[in-house]
Formats: C-alpha cells, structure tokens, sequence
C-alpha cells in the first residue's frame, strides 16, 4: 500500500510516520515544506492543480493529512487549516488515483461541553475559538467532498515531543526551570480546566487502523477519561521528583490562563482579553466518547497518561 504522509514533520505526523514505516506492507512518500520531506510542496499556497500531477504520478491509496497550524490570527488558521483541506480535497477529486483519505482534525471542533459528559460525534459542533473554527470547516469540507475520507477528531495529544506551547509542555517547562532554580514552590494558574488527554503515539496508532480501514465519517481519538490539569500536575511533580509545593493561583483567565491550558501569549493578549473564557474554546471540560473508534477501527488507547507524562518529563529534563 502506498501512502502519501502530508506534514510529515509536525508533531504528530512524525509518530505518525514512524507507525507507518513500521508496516512492510506501507511504502511512504513524505510531502511537506521542510527540506526533508521527499517532496517540498506548500498546501497554504500550492495550487490543486499542481498537486494533481503529484498524485497522479506517485497514485497513493491512501493520503494522510497531518498538516495544519494551532497558533495565529483567524486567517492564518483558516490558510494552514482550511484552505490546505481544499486544495487536498479538490486535488484528490480530480486525480485519477482514487486515494482515500485520512483527515486530522481535534476535539476543539465540538467546543464547550457538559462537565460529566462524554462527547460523541453526533454532538452538534460549537467551537468557541478560531482553532476550532478553522479545524471544522476542514472537516466539513472532506465530508461533503464525495471522496472515500475519514475525518479522525484528535482531542489533546500528549507524550514524547509535546509542544513547549501546549498545555502539559507549559507545565513541564515550568517545573524544569522551578527545580534548576531551586524554587520550593511552583505557582500555576488555569489548573481547574479537565481535558481528555490521548499519547501521541496511540493517535499513530489509530491513523494506521483508519488507512487500512472502510470506515467513514468522523471519529473520535480520546482516552475517554478528562483529566484536571492540576492532577497532571501532581502527577508531573511525582514522576519528576519534585518535592516543592504547587500553588494554584486565582482568579478570571488571563494571560496566565491562557499559557496554562492553551496557546502561548501573542502581542493580542496585552491589547484586549479573549472573547471566550479558555484559549482552546472548550471550557472548562472535554472528554470524548471513544465508542466508535473501538467499534469501526478497533483501536483502544494503550498508554496512560503518567507515561505520557515521564516522556514529556524525561525531555524537560535534558534541558536542565
């Protein structure tokens, strides 16, 4: 089976890539704009058209979009998120290749949730953020394409390599620079946000299952289990031997807020507050319903968060 692996240099087309590697049935072509991609191509500006000629010359079976940005203003999401879909999307119409395709897209597309509740993919989608936005009008568009897709709703990936902006790559940096400082306490703000944490590797593992799958539609990869951040954090401390206190600090989200539990600060957050309380859109809970990923994929979670978290650790750690 020949694939072809769009943003094979992000931090999940790179797990994604080794899980593929993995298969010796798999024969991979890497597209991207990095140098070491096997083919440079830009899906923000790159032409359908262009990328025909590429599909019908390499004619994969499968092509995996891992491509995307989760930082900047509305119209640089909607570039890198939305208008790259397309140009997929109307490339993969127009080849003769018949390829099926694996779309990425993230929990931030349902938006808030109720706390307790698990999210299912029949939940009608209100994300609350540009993100998310972007991320769904992706996602609308693979399935009114007509194309044999599946649209995988990531939630919060975690493990080795996890982004220094994320959520849990925050509070391990935090944690690094408390214990090489000395500090005997670490102060932390946007702890009370609960999130469904996924290993990057077990969202390798189901886009490997969804290439090789009929399935259709959208599916959710989620642990099924919303974890409070300042569990995490606890948890963090523990596996880092960190015997300093953690303190959560108060009140309304801010700056430090959003450094918590979603994006970096950008020189907007000095200029005006957020028009909705948490960065990623989600509030102050998301857990997914896994259900359908067991039945039409059978792909269950393997690896828990604390191992996840040794991972994220175990790279702060190198920096001390």
């Amino acid at each position: 089976m020949r694939v072809l692996l769009i943003g094979a240099n992000g931090y999940l087309g790179r797990f994604v890539a080794d899980r593929l590697l993995a298969d010796p049935a798999v024969q991979l072509t890497a597209l991207g704009r990095g140098d070491d991609a096997d083919v440079r191509f830009d899906l923000a500006s790159g032409s359908p058209g262009a990328l025909t000629r590429f599909l019908d010359a390499v004619h994969p079976g499968v092509v995996v979009n891992c491509a995307g940005a989760t930082r900047g203003g509305a119209r640089e999401l909607a570039r890198h998120n939305t208008v790259a879909v397309a140009t997929v999307c109307e490339a993969l119409r127009r080849s003769g290749c018949g390829a099926r395709l694996v779309q990425i897209g993230c929990g931030a597309e349902y938006g808030p949730s109720q706390p307790g509740s698990s999210t299912a993919e029949d939940a009608v989608p209100r994300p609350g953020g540009p993100y998310g936005v972007s991320k769904l009008a992706a996602t609308e568009l693979v399935l009114g394409s007509g194309l044999d897709a599946v649209v995988l709703r990531v939630f919060s990936p975690a493990g080795p390599g996890t982004p220094a902006g994320s959520p849990l790559g925050r509070l391990a940096e935090a944690m690094r620079r408390a214990m090489q400082s000395g500090d005997g306490e670490l102060k932390l703000a946007g702890l009370g946000a609960q999130r469904d944490f996924v290993d990057v590797r077990d969202v390798a593992r189901a886009v490997h299952a969804a290439s090789l799958s009929a399935a259709q539609g959208v599916i959710n990869i989620g642990s099924g289990r919303a974890v409070r951040l300042r569990d995490a954090a606890a948890t963090l401390a523990r596996v880092a031997g960190y015997g300093g206190a953690l303190h959560e600090l108060d009140g309304p989200p801010g700056p430090l807020m959003r450094a918590a539990i979603g994006h970096p600060r950008t020189e907007s957050d000095h200029a005006s507050p957020v028009a909705y309380p948490y960065p990623d859109g989600c509030g102050s809970w998301q857990q997914a319903d896994v259900r359908t990923a067991r039945d039409r994929l059978g792909w269950r979670p393997r690896i828990n968060l604390e191992e996840s978290l040794a991972d994220i650790w175990m790279e702060a750690a190198c920096r001390i």
